[in-house]
């Protein structure tokens, strides 16, 4: 293909690539998103290795020989875990997040737990001065030797530095400023982001780097650029919460190396970001006493249970028309468990408003909760408190019935290390459960049973 250029438009949101300018992206269907770019087209060069040799050879996997430390330990357990276990050799992580989330200060801190352990790291920003860095690093705490800072933004400079310096971990932050000579658009386009990234994966797959990059949101919490960003990466994590509130949950939505449904919650303070090794220790404190429509219920993030609170508030409409809001949980699950309430219980839900919190700000969509969301309810509606003793957990069905849900075990266990005396949960659970000294395990088959006995 001779080389030339092209005029293509990209919709800033997801990266939707046409020929003409449209109103409306067809992808993601948002307005007026569309923007100009100028692509250079290339001539067709012979296939290369990710080492930068001419010819690859195939390589049976028999013939792989495994290192014994495949790992790099981050010295934060909470990201350990998410990441499956610790930095892998070569990999490309993406983080991403609100600003102000925290991203920039979670990677600072393990750059200082790395340099403490005499491993090489080269800080890269294009959004922050020497300085400014300086200011911030102060915040955090002392650092070695091993960590070096670089103010760049053009890729084939960064490219030249990591050749000679041959760090083992480089953080990008973050990839919308960052760009390359031979896209002629502007930073932070659609082009150079996905070029940048590509830049970067072949450095990480061919020299066995492993690099971190920040990443910007959009409105809507994903983030901007292309999808293909997030598929070209190996890892991507997202930095939740609110930066008003103390505490941060980091979340995996892909790993090639580790398992997608762990999270690492950490408290922000000042002097950066804490790990809280017991959330939900973290979630219920400050619970009311002897307050009704308050209950405490039991939901799993891959292999750690989090106990959280629920809240509900019922009371009777004024208007026409009862309004019902849901933070925290699943506004439709809401709904539909008020609509087995009133057919399955007979309670008068139809007239009341209702508004329900998972208390601490964390967001939870397991079925599980399913039975501490319908228990909240009634608590308020008939105003009666729940034994503060008390814990919940079961998946609740159209019929009224509550069907079993996974990893009971753990769940009881988890609410008996916090002073629970008295679980809720399905009867299947309970049956094939053992006898657990210290606290007693109640098996319900509907929530008829589980009313009768919150309310006795």
């Amino acid at each position: 293909m001779a080389k030339g250029k092209t005029t293509v438009y990209f919709c800033q949101e997801c990266g939707y690539e046409s020929a003409k300018w449209m109103g409306q992206c067809p992808a993601c269907h948002e307005w007026n998103t569309f923007v100009e770019e100028t692509v250079e087209k290339k001539t067709a060069r012979g296939n290369r290795s990710t080492d930068g040799s001419r010819e690859a050879k195939a390589v049976p996997l028999s013939q792989i020989e495994m290192t014994q430390e495949q790992r790099v330990s981050t010295g934060m357990k909470e990201l350990d875990r998410v990441l499956g276990g610790g930095i892998v050799q070569g990999s490309l992580v993406l983080v991403g997040g609100d600003p102000g989330i925290g991203k920039s200060t979670l990677l600072l801190q393990v750059c200082r737990n790395l340099a403490e352990h005499e491993v090489k790291v080269l800080y890269i920003s294009g959004e922050e001065s020497l300085q400014q860095i300086k200011i911030r690093a102060e915040r955090i705490g002392t650092f070695g030797d091993s960590l070096s800072l670089l103010c760049e933004t053009n890729l084939d400079t960064i490219r030249r530095v990591i050749d000679r310096e041959k760090p083992e971990i480089v953080v990008i932050d973050s990839i919308q400023t960052m760009y390359n000579e031979d896209v002629s658009s502007a930073p932070g386009s659609v082009s150079q982001v996905r070029e940048s990234t590509g830049t970067l994966m072949q450095i990480a797959k061919g020299l066995g780097i492993s690099i971190f990059i920040v990443g910007h949101v959009t409105k809507e919490g994903v983030v901007a650029g292309p999808r293909v960003l997030e598929h070209m990466v190996d890892t991507v994590l997202y930095f939740e919460g609110d930066r008003h509130a103390a505490y941060r949950i980091l979340r995996g939505v892909k790993n090639r190396f580790g398992s997608t449904n762990e999270i690492g919650v950490f408290e922000m303070r000042g002097d950066g970001l804490t790990e809280v090794e017991n959330p939900s220790e973290f979630m219920l404190s400050g619970k009311p006493e002897g307050a009704s429509g308050s209950v405490v219920a039991c939901s799993m993030e891959g292999t750690r249970p989090i106990l959280l609170e629920i809240q509900a508030l019922v009371c009777h409409s004024n208007f026409g028309m009862p309004r019902r809001t849901a933070a925290g949980t699943d506004f439709n699950r809401v709904n539909l468990l008020m609509a087995v309430l009133e057919k399955r219980l007979g309670l008068s839900l139809g007239n009341c408003d209702a508004y329900i919190n998972i208390a601490g700000g964390i967001r939870m969509n397991e079925p599980a909760i399913d039975l501490g969301l319908v228990l909240a309810i009634v608590s308020s509606y008939k105003d009666r408190p729940i034994d503060e003793k008390t814990i919940c957990f079961g998946e609740v069905g159209l019929s009224g019935e509550v069907r079993a849900v996974s990893m009971a075990e753990q769940r009881v266990l988890e609410a008996k290390k916090l002073g629970f005396k008295t679980c809720i949960l399905p009867e299947v659970c309970r049956e094939s459960l053992k006898e657990i000294k210290g606290i007693g395990l109640v098996g319900v088959r509907t929530v008829k049973d589980a009313m009768d006995y919150v309310m006795r």
